[in-house]
């Protein structure tokens, strides 16, 4: 059998300017990248604001599990469907980062007969979005310790810097670090950290940005540290935003590659949904529903996470307005979820499928919550037994939602055709009433306490005392207005990655908050969660190589 690599490498690309035809872009409106990638020229995409929107199609999952889920298969599978059904779609999907390709979870371009290609240049480098993230980033880092190494204009307080370094790679080494020692000429010393460049605020606010204009603003706002009276300093304070902007021009722009069936796939951002806000760019969504009539896009990690960020915070901020979602799930990851220990997954147990099947049902709850209309998919696998399978399909129907078999990563489109008739025929009868979960006018410790309650289930929320002041303190600032981002563990509906299934009656813990101004959110971090991953004992980036003649191997 061949693996995920394989099959994208045998496959025989378009040129990128045959894929964008199929959206009304011409050669003059892209900026090639190679022959198989390209990013949208600005005056094409100001040409098209005026353009009627399609219809916004989310895909979501329930918490991940070792077993393995298919979210983004799914979504490459359910485009390349909707083209086979003759309908024009496009896909509005986030870019890798290279801490997972190297770590444990692999890339992020799909998998089996349902990628997006170039997978090898995606997964690595692409078109050096994160890298100018990075550079960004790490320029406000530098010019923040030279005002202070200069005279301290701006009286930083040394003791109060708030602004992280990042690169996107694990390195659970640079967590927490020391600057500046050796003579004086080389800076204070005070303590530093680093985060993964997905967790960036540049990355939050590049994917929130409605153009040049806009990321301009959002970036003057970026708090990077207090002054010694207690009054935030900013990347304005600190004259950074022009080069911050120049370095952040090209990536700003949304990439146009194509699936291994030729549908157009608008590749941009990616920020992870559990340390982050976990959607693709604002623009690269509206350009995508300007150009087709139906856009397949995908939030991160399970519907607790990405899909409750994908409307609170993405929606609410673009004035988007999603017209169904689908809910990804597997016979193997809800027996897992059930107590069934990874190794025997696949033998046929619906008792442990019916026991974690309620981690299926929080989610179907959750997404009706917000007034769209849901259809669940099953990932299907070759243990699945016809009983199991109606037991799950069962379950959807007695809670009003539609039900489908994918079969998309064995057959690409084709098998997602039963998919993508079970979602048109949801758009046409049923209507989505979507809403946010909560009013901006609510007190942040009220906005937390509100998703906590009615997304993951929690009894009660309790706060640091860090945090119960930081949230006064923020209130105090102006930012009372804002969204809130939760920082959590992906693998459970609690902060406690080892409560599986749909736990009840726990307690989710608030140990920090902290600003992201620019992008227009509050981070409030639970549990152990952390900004910047480690590696695990046997790293992804073991298995990966280049032959003699340039070609890469291993790459997942």
């Amino acid at each position: 059998m061949k693996t995920d690599i394989e099959i994208a490498q045998d496959t025989e690309m378009l040129p990128i300017t045959d894929v964008a035809s199929q959206l009304g872009a011409g050669f003059d409106d892209l900026e090639l990248y190679g022959k198989y990638k390209a990013k949208f020229e600005d005056g094409f995409l100001k040409s098209i604001e005026n353009n009627k929107f399609g219809k916004l199609i989310l895909v979501t999952a329930i918490n991940p599990t070792p077993a393995g889920e298919g979210k983004t298969t799914t979504s490459i599978g359910l485009g390349e469907a909707f083209g086979r059904l003759g309908k024009k779609a496009c896909l509005a999907l986030r870019e890798p980062s290279l801490g997972p390709c190297f770590g444990i979870k692999g890339g992020a371009a799909g998998g089996g007969y349902a990628q997006v290609v170039p997978m090898e240049e995606l997964n690595l480098h692409f078109t050096g979005d994160f890298h100018a993230i990075t550079s960004a980033n790490n320029l406000l880092a530098a010019l923040l310790d030279n005002s202070i190494q200069q005279g301290n204009p701006l009286r930083i307080d040394p003791r109060n810097v708030v602004w992280k370094r990042c690169m996107d790679m694990n390195d659970r080494a640079l967590r927490n670090i020391v600057i500046g020692l050796g003579a004086k000429a080389d800076g204070m010393v005070r303590e530093d950290h680093f985060i993964i460049t997905v967790a960036s605020e540049i990355m939050a606010i590049l994917c929130l940005a409605e153009n040049m204009h806009d990321l301009k603003e959002r970036l003057s706002k970026i708090i990077v540290a207090y002054n010694f009276d207690g009054e935030p300093v900013t990347a304005g304070d600190l004259k950074a935003v022009g080069a911050m902007a120049a370095l952040l021009k090209d990536a700003i722009r949304p990439n146009i590659i194509q699936t291994l069936e030729h549908t157009p796939a608008i590749v941009h951002g990616g920020p992870f949904a559990n340390i982050a806000h976990g959607c693709n760019s604002v623009r690269a969504t509206k350009t995508a529903l300007r150009l087709s009539d139906y856009v397949i896009t995908e939030a991160g990690f399970g519907a607790d996470l990405g899909a409750e960020k994908f409307f609170d915070i993405k929606c609410r901020m673009a004035g988007l307005k999603p017209d169904a979602c689908v809910i990804v799930a597997t016979i193997r990851s809800l027996k897992y979820n059930g107590g069934i220990p990874k190794d025997k997954l696949s033998e046929p147990n619906p008792d442990a499928l019916k026991k974690g099947i309620v981690n299926l049902g929080k989610h179907i709850e959750n997404i009706q919550q917000y007034g769209v209309p849901v259809i669940v998919t099953l990932n299907a696998f070759l243990s699945d037994t016809e009983e199991e399978t109606s037991i799950v399909r069962e379950y959807c129907r007695e809670r009003g939602c539609d039900f489908a078999l994918s079969k998309v990563w064995e057959k690409g489109g084709e098998g997602g055709i039963e998919l993508a008739e079970k979602v048109l025929h949801t758009l046409e009868t049923k209507e989505s009433n979507f809403h946010v979960l909560y009013p901006d006018e609510m007190p942040l410790k009220d906005k937390i306490r509100t998703v906590a309650q009615k997304i993951y289930g929690a009894s009660d929320v309790e706060f640091s005392k860090s945090a119960s002041k930081e949230l006064d303190h923020l209130t105090a600032l102006g930012m009372g207005n804002a969204p809130v981002c939760i920082a959590k563990t992906q693998y459970s509906l609690s902060d406690d990655p080892k409560l599986l299934g749909r736990p009840e009656k726990f307690t989710l813990h608030v140990r920090d908050v902290y600003p992201s101004r620019g992008a227009g959110f509050v981070v409030a971090v639970t549990g152990n969660i952390m900004t910047m991953p480690g590696l695990p004992k046997a790293p992804a980036a073991w298995s990966i190589d280049v032959t003699d003649d340039g070609k890469i191997t291993g790459l997942f």
